[in-house]
């Protein structure tokens, strides 16, 4: 009981400081972030820095994001409860988890398989139940399932959004990914369609991992 209690002291915490106190206002997700056991989707991390102000490394060269910045992208995205949204980069789970609180259905690919497998056990454990996972290039999109209400990419783009993805964004729907030609150049920007239109906007510098592509495997 002790474990929990402290545990949840932490996450409330991270909630009040890091992510509300940073200016993430939606109620919906600051609930959502509070319910969520972060420290489950680190492996071989003391529980503890789970709820630190950082990215942590989830093992074969990819890391789970900042708290600030999983919350931030999602207010980006502006899930609702009917909404059906792709991920591109299921990575440790995490956010997939967030998103399944939020809308309707996600559908979440993962080109790791180790990372895959992972995020897919626990996911199920927790009783995410609406999230779909697939092992694959997420470059490709999840076309037979598109139209997206909204996208978000959890690897950065060299220098635009695939357009593979824009394709499979709905009407009004939104695409939130880290654009840059390395590690120290890269923006947040958000994509939204309106009919034939993709309307880009740029939004804050971010660091993240480079988007892979090609044959899903343990090490791709």
């Amino acid at each position: 009981m002790r474990k929990k209690a402290n545990v949840a002291a932490l996450r409330h915490r991270m909630v009040a400081e890091q992510i509300r106190g940073r200016g993430i206002r939606d109620p919906r997700i600051l609930q959502a972030i509070e319910s969520i056991p972060r420290h489950l989707f680190v492996p071989d991390a003391n529980p503890a820095d789970a709820y630190r102000d950082g990215p942590l490394p989830i093992g074969l060269g990819q890391t789970i994001s900042q708290p600030f910045i999983t919350a931030y992208m999602t207010q980006l995205l502006r899930p609702r409860p009917e909404h059906r949204i792709l991920e591109v980069g299921t990575g440790s789970g995490y956010q997939a988890a967030l998103l399944s609180l939020l809308c309707g259905q996600v559908y979440t690919i993962e080109i790791i398989s180790n990372h895959h497998a992972r995020a897919g056990k626990l996911l199920a454990k927790l009783k995410y139940t609406n999230v779909h996972l697939r092992l694959g290039d997420g470059q490709v999109g999840w076309p037979e399932e598109a139209p997206f209400n909204g996208i978000i990419v959890t690897a950065a783009a060299r220098v635009s959004p695939p357009p593979s993805l824009s394709a499979q964004l709905a009407d009004g729907g939104r695409l939130v990914i880290p654009v840059g030609r390395s590690l120290y150049d890269q923006q947040l920007m958000f994509y939204t369609r309106r009919a034939n239109q993709i309307i880009a906007q740029e939004d804050m510098a971010v660091r993240f991992v480079p988007i892979l592509s090609g044959k899903p495997g343990r090490e791709a």
